[in-house]
């Protein structure tokens, strides 16, 4: 199937964006009329899966290129969206034989192999729930959330079940099914081979009439604190994916969509998967891990459209200067953007010198389902901003007052919580066991996000960090962002984080820990250089008072900078969930 010709030949034919007048799409939208624009879903109800691939099919779309897999020895592999669609059945089959029923939880511990796709997609076809987990968890965050979740099912590699799963399996009386990927042999008597599975079980299957408000995908979120969040969302949600799938990441019928974020959270599901084939694109899966050149080259020789990846990847690609892009053909390239935390302007200047365009940011949390403010592809952008509030969207920055009560804050360019008015169809609808904990996220006609931020006199939302990410200095309210972005622009920085430590004169003092980028070598005159620069750009208040080099930085596999372990590490304390944490290596 030549993509990268057939692309390249459309780019002279690029559609207008899909929000091209701001004002007129926030006037205009609504859920209803993206519900008519995905029709009635089996028996009349909703069911992602049903939209995501039977609805092309039913269209006359099923050969159209829907996964193109690359695998990490080169190697790869083609889906059409019939191909994905007999997949999901054959899947959906094996989970009835097994005896998993609508609602019950299916859990993928996996890498990121076709066979993931698949599951995720038979399992919501089967009206059962799917459980994404990273396969690099270890152990017990494994064994913690299949517990919270009452896991029915998992779906995972032989290596991955012997480490991490078969020795506490007998603790989960409730699991019915273990089924083990790429092998024709189960390992032992209590799982079974999904290859032979597949092979046997038939290539269709009547979708499961699932409701609106059926519960289809469960994720795991970790807090400061306390055991893994259990996040509910329902099928209603795939309306939400496919409007912002339109408007904030601009998919058009005709793209290669390729979002670098792994399944095992939120983003590579709701945006991996869900979203581009909601929109019937082709979406590209590379089983491989960072690497520049390689990435570069899936850019061009897949003839990449829409790019959607993390403030990491793009600092880690800062980090080896824009010298190695120039060897590639990015032409296909029209909209990129970025998710997973706020993206440092100097990282949307460094993009536009690069590849000619722009890094869009967006900002939303596993609780919101899918994106929430995003900067649009015909709308300036202001870098360092999260964007605008998505159509249909109610945002606001609210203040929590002594007695409880929650009072939006009008006057632009205040800081205060940011908060939406629920009801939007991605918002999540429980935390799983923990209603008491799900009722505290909203006060006053709000979901309170627990991130601090400002809007500005046009619209523009302005992220300041985490309620517990914040610093107080000698009275002034420091946002970690602001102190990071500033570091960022100086020419020998990678990454920072960014903290406040206890402080007997100032009540906190700021902090920052910096990734420098090859070339550059620690020394006191650059540590005071930095100073220098923070002091010059943000003022002798905010800037920090004390800089450590580190090598690399804690982060989750989402691309945060953990600064909470930051601190931490600092102050000697309890370091709390590290099951996200990126790699033993950084812990």
């Amino acid at each position: 199937m030549p993509l990268p010709r057939i692309v390249k030949e459309l780019q002279a034919l690029r559609q207008a964006p899909n929000l091209d007048d701001y004002a007129k799409a926030c006037r205009e939208f609504s859920y209803e009329a993206v519900r008519e624009r995905l029709g009635p879903g089996p028996g009349g109800g909703a069911n992602i899966s049903f939209w995501a691939l039977d609805r092309h099919i039913a269209a006359g779309r099923g050969e159209r290129l829907g996964l193109r897999w690359l695998g990490r020895d080169g190697t790869q592999r083609d889906f059409t969206y019939a191909e994905l669609d007999a997949g999901a059945n054959r899947f959906a089959n094996v989970l009835r034989s097994a005896g998993i029923g609508p609602g019950e939880r299916v859990f993928a511990l996996m890498r990121r192999t076709p066979e993931l796709y698949l599951a995720a997609l038979g399992t919501l076809k089967a009206g059962a729930v799917f459980c994404p987990l990273f396969s690099q968890f270890g152990p017990e965050p494994i064994r913690a959330r299949m517990e919270i979740g009452d896991a029915a099912a998992l779906v995972t590699g032989e290596a991955l079940y012997r480490r991490k799963v078969a020795p506490w399996r007998d603790a989960l009386p409730g699991l019915k099914a273990v089924f083990i990927t790429e092998t024709d042999a189960a390992p032992d008597e209590t799982t079974q081979a999904l290859r032979a599975l597949l092979a046997e079980a038939a290539p269709h299957f009547d979708c499961a009439p699932t409701q609106a408000e059926d519960m289809a995908l469960l994720h795991f979120t970790s807090g400061t604190t306390g055991r893994p969040k259990g996040v509910i969302h329902v099928h209603e949600a795939a309306l939400h994916h496919y409007a912002t799938g339109a408007y904030a990441l601009d998919l058009h019928a005709d793209d290669v969509f390729w979002c670098t974020a792994d399944p095992g959270w939120v983003t590579g599901t709701s945006y991996g998967i869900l979203a581009p084939l909601l929109h019937g694109v082709s979406l590209i899966v590379d089983e491989a891990e960072f690497d520049a050149q390689r990435w570069y080259g899936i850019l061009q020789d897949q003839a990449v459209t829409v790019w959607y990846t993390a403030p990491t990847a793009i600092r880690m690609l800062m980090r080896l200067g824009g010298e190695i892009a120039k060897d590639y053909d990015l032409s296909a390239l029209r909209f990129m953007a970025s998710v997973g935390e706020p993206l440092n302007p100097e990282a949307v200047v460094w993009s536009n010198e690069v590849f000619g365009r722009p890094f869009h940011d967006n900002w939303w949390q596993t609780e919101t389902g899918g994106i929430m403010i995003a900067n649009y592809a015909a709308v300036d952008i202001k870098p360092g901003s999260m964007g605008r509030p998505l159509p249909g969207i109610r945002a606001g920055i609210v203040a929590r007052e002594a007695d409880g009560e929650v009072r939006e804050i009008a006057e632009p360019d205040t800081p205060g919580e940011l908060a939406f008015r629920p009801g939007w169809p991605s918002m999540m609808r429980g935390y799983l066991h923990e209603e008491a904990r799900y009722k505290k996220a909203f006060a006053g006609g709000w979901y309170l996000s627990g991130d601090l931020a400002q809007r500005d006199a046009e619209g523009y939302y302005w992220f300041l960090g985490r309620a517990d990410d914040m610093i107080k200095s000698a009275g002034h309210l420091i946002g970690p962002f602001e102190v990071e972005s500033a570091l960022m622009e100086h020419p020998a920085v990678a990454e920072v984080g960014v903290i406040g430590l206890p402080d007997e004169v100032a009540g906190e003092a700021v902090m920052a820990f910096v990734a420098l980028k090859p070339g550059f070598d620690e020394s006191e005159a650059l540590q005071k250089e930095l100073q220098g620069h923070a002091r010059k750009r943000l003022g002798p208040a905010v800037a920090p008072r004390q800089i450590a080099f580190r090598k690399n930085l804690p982060k989750t596999r989402s691309g945060k900078i953990m600064r909470r372990l930051l601190k931490a590490r600092e102050l000697g304390l309890e370091v709390g969930d590290l099951s996200t944490l990126e790699s033993d290596e950084q812990r």
